[in-house]
């Protein structure tokens, strides 16, 4: 049993080290946070914004355990005492440092992510893959380093997390699928962030890549989230990265329309997609068989951006232009109808008289023709 034999000076002197150490530190951590935040806000040494998140990642609970070591430091320990004083300093030093480096691996990559996405939005995926091996590097080296003060033997402590982590794997083999996955998404790029995509029957806006997840916005605004493993066993089209559209459209004409007017049609319509009023580029007009009630034409031309408003504004001019050059010309678009012919009956029925039948008269029946 751990026994202490402290006198109240002893204690009292602990105490008023601890408790001014403590107020040290907080007076410090407020007066060096304000001059940083006057020093950035004012535009200049925007360097110093790092050591500002330092400052802002050193909690309360760090400085009141670092005034509380320092204070019990001022009494008398036994040797073992004092080993286990000084592990209980490793630990929240080794941490609030971990904590630090965590703090600006945090800051650097959501800074570079914000640059990216205004400039390179297919490259700022791969950096929040980057920030979490940062991070799982990061506590892996302060693990290590906290245990190898504590006087455990790292050599066979890897040689069991070897052992250990292929049950982990194991166990955890669909989250880490996930992971994986969303390193090939990262290295790979098949979308980026803001690139509108289509998986299976759903079709969104990416607004967030993940460790785990990947996360659309649809049209109707809702939120449609993906596993990443599941997302790339579909495919996947990325109507961001298209150059040009091509648009294909058909119409038909009345059966009445005039050889002369027929012939016409394609060249009408080239003129139309063809007149430099719209960012198109005409590829063909044809004349392509008959329907039920229509002489069928096919149009395929291309919108040479991929913007779909675009294509919707081009559309839509195209086709008033042509409504406009048919009625001058007296063409007819068509519309389902149907003709009915009623043949004449072939052998007409002589008249036949009529047979009625009266009611009987005293036992007979009289028939009148």
């Amino acid at each position: 049993m751990i026994a202490f034999d402290f006198t109240s000076h002893d204690l009292m002197l602990a105490g008023t080290v601890s408790l001014a150490i403590l107020i040290a530190l907080l007076v410090l951590k407020a007066f060096i946070a304000r001059q940083l935040r006057r020093l950035t806000s004012a535009g200049r040494l925007q360097f110093l914004s790092y050591p500002e998140q330092i400052i802002n990642a050193t909690r309360v609970p760090f400085m009141l355990a670092v005034a509380l070591l320092a204070g019990i430091s001022q009494l008398d320990f036994s040797p073992r005492q004092e080993a286990w004083l000084h592990y209980a300093w490793i630990i929240i030093l080794v941490s609030q440092i971990a904590l630090w480096a965590n703090r600006m691996i945090t800051v650097a990559v959501q800074r570079a992510f914000d640059r990216q996405l205004q400039s390179n939005p297919a490259g700022a995926t791969h950096l929040m893959v980057a920030g979490l091996v940062a991070r799982i590097v990061l506590w892996s080296i302060a693990t290590l380093v906290a245990l190898d003060n504590l006087g455990f033997n790292i050599t066979t402590l890897m040689a069991s997390l070897g052992i250990g982590g292929i049950a982990v794997a194991l166990a955890l083999q669909n989250i880490l699928g996930d992971l994986f996955s969303s390193v090939s998404i990262a290295l790979d790029k098949p979308f980026a962030i803001g690139d509108f995509i289509v998986v299976d029957s759903y079709m969104g806006t990416v607004e967030y890549v993940g460790m785990k997840t990947t996360r659309l916005r649809s049209l109707g605004g809702e939120q449609i989230i993906f596993s990443n493993t599941e997302l790339l066993k579909n495919r996947i089209r990325n109507f961001k990265r298209m150059q040009e559209r091509r648009v294909q459209f058909e119409f038909g004409v009345a059966y009445e329309t005039s050889i002369e007017n027929i012939e016409r049609i394609s060249q009408l319509v080239k003129q139309i997609v063809s007149s430099g009023q719209f960012a198109a580029r005409f590829d063909r007009a044809h004349f392509k068989g008959y329907g039920d009630s229509a002489l069928l034409f096919e149009v395929v031309y291309y919108v040479l951006d991929p913007d779909y408003n675009l294509y919707m504004d081009i559309q839509q001019a195209i086709s008033l232009a042509l409504l406009r050059q048919f009625r001058e010309c007296g063409i007819a678009f068509a519309y389902p109808t149907r003709t009915l012919y009623i043949a004449p009956d072939a052998n007409p029925s002589a008249d036949q008289s009529r047979l009625r039948v009266a009611r009987p008269i005293g036992g007979m029946e009289r028939k009148d023709a």
